[in-house]
């Protein structure tokens, strides 16, 4: 390595982890729409799991140190062609019942890229171990440029050719390393293959073979209008005369037909006789916000109404822009360029949080986040949408006579709907209301259908129900396709009365059938209703409800036993080569650990910073950018600061903790000060929050790669592989702690395991093996 040229193989190394977080992040978004939502989670496990495995892998082989850099061509140019040959699998699915034997195999061949690209990063770390601190540097910088590269490469190339991009990128690191090994035919032929991938992104786009024919195990219907962007796959079909928005394959919104200019009494009353409508009964004509306003259906209904100022807030500019004032104008017939209408591309929770003007109705009719964020990693979450503090800024931001209108589906015994009673009744505690019965109005439309798609329209007024208001909901109740489950004065013997009603909220959500105590933004998981007691009883009946569910969970264990598998055989099969004092093996717990807590302190911090930074492709991007940037500078200063001395090494995780717990204290109130702030300001106070911590963070581990060579060398590809493997475990230790514990408890916890990873120094200080 004395005659190395150190620049390129540091571009070599940077256009690697480039390519491999593009791909990582590009699967989110192909397993979301070809799987369900909560499936791009496993993306990020696949990743992982495969990088470790590389670095498993490289370990096995790590004495053979001749043709280096040719090696490193061969595996980048072989990893070009399973990136396409990866993809061609997922896509060819056949539609159909899927299995997790089926999903088992997409997540192994999905992984195989990881794999070859893990080989890659750990061979190259390994043997650049004297410059460690520049080697990792321009690994998490090149992290770094695929974090921003992944946006404008979905939506200008959509989600399979962005997928294709990623072997472009190893292509051009075959070069790069064939470069380095002295072969200028081999150069040539991964330059071939980068031009002939590029050829075959250009042709793929104009006549798409590579591309989605299948999603949830049913064939897509004929679409006239497909777009991807960084978050959702947004389709336009046919359905039963009318256009249908389909986001992800799953989650439709149907474009209103009507001629706003020419409303009959007939279109009138189909508009606002309706569950979502039914607000418009209570108060017609009222000022209104509209959260996640679709195909435009809200917005149809507050017009027929007589509505004369509607704000409609859409976070998907594809639905919003592209679809609603320009690819589907005539089929909406104008509807988002009518005076009385302002749409608004942006959060829902963030424009009411940063706006000063009240509203009679807001109202969110089934808005969720079934499209699941690039950021892959917390399926469960809602964008903070569904929480007690949410619902608090909603009521702050109603008239005196003004009410929320949310619509969830209705399940027996409730859920959803019911949990929306709780977040309204802790937000009317807080704004100081003591008799929350008089505050809601519950109407179930179109009970005698199947009950998973009943209709719940939960009302929350700011000030008690009026006698009028109430005079009027009775009488939309004489239509036979709206039941009155809780109204103020006329308490039914059903759920609703019961908690509306009880004098310890606590109490009956705890003794309930499912978990419906409101949540916080620190708690953001409103769909999550399971009781902790019913877990396993739930994994036995969800298929009848949700076959997805079932096969997450399979599919969990599988990535578990893969991940633990990879941890376990080095020490089953390559026993004469681990270290043979006690103190070296004991070390190598260390890296694993500082696996789990980054990754669990990075996803806490994406899911606590979308509230202030808005759409989550924000957070992801600021976040995910700004912790890699951080880190990078404090790996590229490490070796100045840590210089080997272990009590340095000490004092660095102690401050990482220290500076953890400092984030976890400042991030709510400042983010909440910061509120009103332009987008350039929160990115730059965010990035500015991160940046202490994440500089820190990004020095234990070559500080812990050089620690190890002085002790036992040959163990640092498998270090790499640990570190890589043991994120799996971090990723799926987030989500749980998150939901059980809170966001501001998983900080705490990500930043004490620095903590333990100092305890492992500590104990490993004195008699340090020798080389083996």
């Amino acid at each position: 390595m004395s005659v190395v040229r150190w620049p390129q193989l540091y571009l070599g190394l940077a256009i690697t982890t480039l390519a491999n977080l593009v791909l990582e992040l590009a699967l989110t978004r192909i397993f979301s729409v070809v799987f369900y939502s909560h499936f791009a989670f496993l993306a990020i496990s696949v990743a992982l799991f495969g990088l470790g495995a590389g670095g498993m892998i490289s370990y096995a082989f790590s004495l053979r140190r001749e043709h280096l850099f040719a090696r490193l061509g061969t595996l980048a140019i072989a990893n070009s062609v399973c990136v396409v040959a990866s993809l061609w699998f997922v896509l060819s699915r056949p539609a159909g019942h899927m299995h997790v034997l089926t999903l088992a195999e997409v997540y192994l061949v999905s992984a195989l890229p990881f794999v070859f690209g893990g080989l890659i990063v750990s061979l190259v770390i390994a043997e650049s171990i004297e410059r460690v601190d520049r080697s990792y540097f321009f690994d998490l910088a090149g992290a770094a440029c695929g974090c921003l590269l992944l946006v404008p490469l979905l939506n200008l190339l959509g989600g399979p050719n962005a997928l294709l991009s990623v072997g472009i990128f190893y292509a051009v690191s075959a070069a790069i390393w064939f470069h380095l090994a002295g072969s200028a035919s081999r150069r040539a032929a991964a330059i071939a293959v980068a031009l002939l991938l590029a050829a075959l992104i250009v042709a793929n786009f104009e006549h798409p073979v590579l591309d989605l024919r299948m999603a949830k195990g049913e064939k897509l219907p004929p679409e006239r209008f497909v777009r991807w962007n960084s978050f959702s796959r947004v389709g336009v079909t046919r359905e039963d005369s009318l256009w249908s928005i389909v986001v992800d394959g799953d989650a439709a919104t149907r474009i209103p037909p009507y001629d706003w200019n020419n409303l009959t009494a007939d279109n009138r009353a189909a508009l606002t006789h309706t569950g979502p409508g039914y607000p418009y009964l209570v108060r017609p004509g009222a000022k209104t916000l509209i959260i996640g306003s679709g195909g435009g259906y809200d917005a149809g209904r507050a017009l027929a109404s007589g509505s004369r100022d509607v704000t409609a807030i859409e976070i998907n500019p594809i639905i919003a822009d592209t679809i609603g004032r320009r690819e589907f104008v005539t089929e909406n017939h104008g509807l988002f360029f009518r005076p009385e209408v302002h749409l608004i591309i942006g959060d829902g929770r963030s424009f009411v949080r940063n706006t000063r003007d009240r509203y009679q109705v807001i109202q969110a009719s089934h808005v969720n986040s079934w499209a699941s964020t690039a950021a892959g990693a917390f399926a469960l979450s809602e964008n903070n949408l569904y929480t007690s503090d949410a619902f608090y800024d909603y009521l702050m931001h109603l008239t005196d006579d003004g009410f929320l209108a949310f619509t969830r589906w209705g399940f027996d015994p409730p859920r959803e709907s019911l949990r929306l009673v709780s977040l309204g009744m802790d937000a009317l505690n807080r704004a100081g209301e003591d008799r929350p019965w008089l505050h809601f109005i519950v109407i179930r439309e179109d009970p005698a259908r199947p009950q998973d798609w009943s209709a719940d329209t939960v009302l929350i007024s700011r000030k008690p129900f009026s006698p009028e208001d109430l005079v009027r909901v009775r009488q939309a109740l004489a239509e036979p396709r709206f039941r009155g489950l809780y109204l103020p004065g006329d308490p039914p013997k059903n759920p609703f009365g019961e908690l509306l009603l009880s004098s310890n909220p606590k109490a009956f959500s705890a003794g309930y059938a499912y978990n419906v105590a409101p949540v916080d933004d620190d708690h953001p998981f409103f769909f999550y209703t399971i009781q902790p007691r019913d877990i396993w009883n739930f994994m036995r009946r969800a298929e009848k409800f949700n076959p997805s569910v079932p096969l997450l969970f399979g599919l969990i264990l599988v990535s578990i036993a893969a991940t633990g598998l990879v941890m376990a055989l080095p020490r089953l099969l390559f026993r004469n080569r681990m270290p043979k004092q006690p103190r070296a093996m004991r070390f190598l717990w260390y890296f694993p650990v500082l696996g789990v807590a980054y990754i669990s302190i990075e996803l806490a911090l994406i899911q606590k910073f979308m509230l202030l930074l808005g759409p989550p492709t924000y957070a992801l991007t600021v976040i995910v950018f700004s912790m890699l940037v951080a880190s990078g500078a404090g790996s590229f200063f490490s070796k100045r600061i840590i210089a080997g001395d272990d009590r340095r090494l000490m004092g660095v995780l102690a401050g990482i903790t220290i500076l953890v717990v400092v984030l976890a204290l400042l991030a709510t109130p400042l983010t909440a000060a910061a509120a009103g702030w332009p987008l350039f300001a929160k990115i730059v106070l965010t990035s500015l929050l991160i940046a202490p911590a994440a500089f820190l963070m990004g020095m234990p581990f070559p500080g812990g790669l050089r620690r190890l060579e002085q002790s036992h060398a040959p163990s640092i590809r498998l270090a790499w592989s640990l570190n890589s493997a043991a994120s799996v475990l971090g990723s799926g230790t987030a989500i749980f702690l998150g939901i059980y514990l809170g966001l501001f408890a998983t900080l705490l916890i990500g930043g004490g395991l620095y903590l333990a990873a100092l305890f492992i120094v500590l104990l490993t200080r004195r008699q340090r093996a020798p080389v083996m």
